[in-house]
């Protein structure tokens, strides 16, 4: 493995979910912030090392297999907290985990058949938004007058729906694919 700064940054998205689940249930609004913060932190360097490796030239097999499992890992403990605590809607957790779990599971069959299915615009839009719904829902405070609970719900559920819908392209641009019958 390439000791890459985008390998060190996925990693420490790794490590860094520990801290968040134990960050979270500090007591009052220093939880709420600092669950806020740390899951904010993390989220940009899934947006940085991917940045990282591709204007640099450091593209590796370790970044390409833990990246889409750090962000996962990271985005199913913030649900699950969220639904624990009754901050989130269980519905769109299991909407948004599911689909993280289908898609990932449809991306590694297709790359074991060497095809490529690249990521939609759709998809980027949906992570955007999902990071800061589930940010905005841990932050869980009124800022100047607006509840960042509610801010968080809208977002979540347009979060919810761009899964779906990003779903929806990932199974329809492999269903050739799927629907292959030469290997019968």
């Amino acid at each position: 493995m390439k000791w890459t700064i985008s390998n060190q940054l996925t990693i420490g998205r790794v490590v860094i979910i520990p801290v968040f689940l134990l960050v979270f249930y500090l007591p009052g609004t220093t939880g709420h912030w600092l669950s806020a913060i740390l899951f904010t932190l993390a989220a940009i360097t899934d947006w940085l090392d991917g940045y990282l490796a591709r204007s640099r030239g450091e593209v590796t097999p370790f970044g390409r297999f833990l990246d889409p499992v750090a962000d996962k890992l990271l985005v199913a403990a913030a649900l699950v907290l969220l639904v624990s605590s009754g901050q989130a809607p269980a519905a769109l957790a299991v909407i948004i985990i599911g689909r993280e779990i289908a898609i990932g599971a449809l991306r590694e069959w297709l790359a074991q058949r060497a095809t490529v299915v690249h990521v939609s615009q759709i998809a980027k839009w949906k992570t955007a938004i999902q990071m800061i719904a589930i940010a905005t829902l841990l932050l869980h405070v009124d800022l100047a007058g607006v509840s960042m609970h509610e801010v968080g719900l809208v977002l979540l559920w347009i979060a919810a729906a761009l899964t779906l819908w990003s779903g929806y392209e990932y199974l329809r641009d492999a269903w050739p694919e799927l629907m292959d019958h030469s290997e019968e």
